[in-house]
Order: C-alpha cells, then structure tokens, then sequence
C-alpha cells in the first residue's frame, strides 16, 4: 500500500494543539479576478467505478480538471488517457508518489534512485495526459536528514531532473507540507530560486501553512511562482485538530481570494479532500465557487 501525502500530514502532528480564532468569513467582495480552473484530486472520487465513470462523475459534479496520482502501470496510464478525454475532461496535474518513501533528501543512494525513478515516471505521464505540472514534496527533513543537508541533497537531485522537465514541457512544482522543511514562504522563494529554472516553480497548499502561518501572506510572497493550489481547510481544536470540509476550518477564505486575485494567479485550484459520493463532490464544488471563486 502507498503511503500518500495525505496520509503523512494526518500522522505528522500530535494532538494537543490549542484552537485559534478564525478569520471572518464575511467581507468586502475583492476586485474580479481572473479565471481559475476548478479541479479535484483523482481519488476523491470512488475507486470502485470504472475510469470513465470516475472522469464523468467529476465533470458532472462542476470540476473542469483533475490531478492523478503517478500510474507507473502503462496500460493503465493509457486507459486513464482514454477516458479523460472521452468524458471532455483534462488531467492537468500529477501527484508524485515516490517522494515520502524515497525522499530526494535522503544519504541512501539506492533511496536517491529510486525516487528519481518516480519522478521520471511521474513526468513522463504528465506528458501522456497533457498535464503541465507534477507535485513534489522535495524533502524530509528527521533525525538522520538536517535541515542543511535536506536542502542541499534535494536541490542537486532536482538538477538532475531538469533537462527531462525542460524537453517534456512539465514544471515540477514544489510543495509544502508538515515535513519539517520549507517553513516560511522567504524560504520556499529562496529555495526555488536558486534552482534558476523556469521549471520549477511552486505548488501551494492553503491547509497545511494554517498551523504556522497565513496562506494570504505565503500566496503574496511566491507570487508568480505558484502554478497550482491545493484546497484544503484546517481546524484547531482544545483536544487537538481535524482536516474539515472547506469553509468549516479556520482558513481565512476571503484573505485567501484576494490575495489570489492580487496574486493575477490564473491556475488550477484543486480540491485535496476526503472521498466521497457525487452529493459530497457536487458540495465540494459549489464551497470553492462561494469561498474561491465567486459568482
């Protein structure tokens, strides 16, 4: 079984943390912004149906794009292709895989390889799907891996990664998550920046910053590095915390949509939730036109 991202970020914080107070979910509407393309993660739809009812269902409950996870299997990649485009439905993004057991920060060259392996898959099925940017969780800083070394170490990996980024045409957008690393959005700046490379640019989760800083500050800060947005809601508890439905956590959502906005951010805005059945996608989705993107 494969351990995801999500599954990382539920197991990385302890319970405990004391609640905090939301931003109001009422304020002036911000100026018109422009369009976003409104997506879901693949496996927020029930894995129990066919490709071409899962890519349906989602079109059918208002999402434009959809992110997959990484499908080293060809035939599958291929079947995925097929009924995308059978149901008018664009995957416009890969979610790495490889990158929490393999991490590119890793001593371990046979770790190193491994994850670069997952990357060049990753990429190669950007490509097959038309997608134009794969996620990536760059490092894990822990007890054998320093802050330093995460840096450093991840960063001469992703080098080696650009050419095949620059010849197939696909970002690889860096993301921050609860992985001890890339705390502040100076140093995700710095962090891609000194890659110097239009193809790594940056992928932002509005959930997981919510613990130790805004999303409105990291969005301003990034800027035009931020390709794609994961949409996630955050909720601090006296007993400890949960990932709740957007609009039910202390996501300040009208801070988020005007900085967005401010931003000139003309991406995809991707929904990272829990699964569920058409009425639950078909909610997900009205949440992001009244948080997000406005009537």
């Amino acid at each position: 079984m494969r351990t995801t991202r999500r599954d990382f970020v539920k197991s990385s914080l302890a319970a405990g943390v004391s609640g905090f107070a939301a931003g109001p979910l009422a304020r002036l509407r911000p100026r018109a912004q422009p369009a976003i393309k409104k997506g879901l993660v693949f496996d927020m739809v029930p894995a129990n149906l066919s490709y071409a009812d899962r890519f349906t269902l989602a079109r059918d409950a208002g999402f434009q794009v959809v992110q997959a996870l990484t499908e080293p299997d060809e035939r599958k990649a291929d079947a995925m292709k097929q009924a995308a485009d059978a149901a008018d439905m664009r995957i416009d993004s890969v979610m790495n895989v490889d990158h929490w057991k393999y991490p590119l920060s890793s001593s371990d060259p046979t770790v190193i390889e491994k994850s670069l392996s997952g990357m060049r898959t990753s990429l190669r099925n950007a490509q097959l799907w038309g997608a134009d940017a794969v996620l990536l969780v760059p490092a894990v800083v822990n007890p054998q891996t320093s802050y330093h070394d995460a840096w450093t170490r991840s960063q001469a990996q992703i080098r080696k990664l650009l050419p095949l980024a620059g010849e197939l045409k696909v970002v690889i957008a860096i993301e921050e998550v609860w992985n001890k690393f890339l705390l502040s959005p100076l140093e995700m700046v710095q962090y891609i920046d000194e890659l110097h490379s239009p193809w790594v640019q940056a992928w932002f989760d509005v959930g997981n910053v919510v613990l130790y800083g805004y999303p409105q500050d990291w969005i301003r800060t990034l800027g035009k590095r931020i390709v794609k947005v994961h949409l996630k809601d955050f909720k601090r508890k006296e007993d400890g915390y949960a990932w709740v439905n957007l609009g039910d956590g202390d996501v300040d959502w009208p801070a988020v949509r005007q900085a967005i906005a401010d931003a000139g951010f003309t991406g995809s805005a991707i929904a990272e939730l829990e699964q569920g059945d058409e009425a639950y996608l078909r909610d997900v989705s009205r949440r992001i036109d009244r948080l997000l993107l406005g009537p």
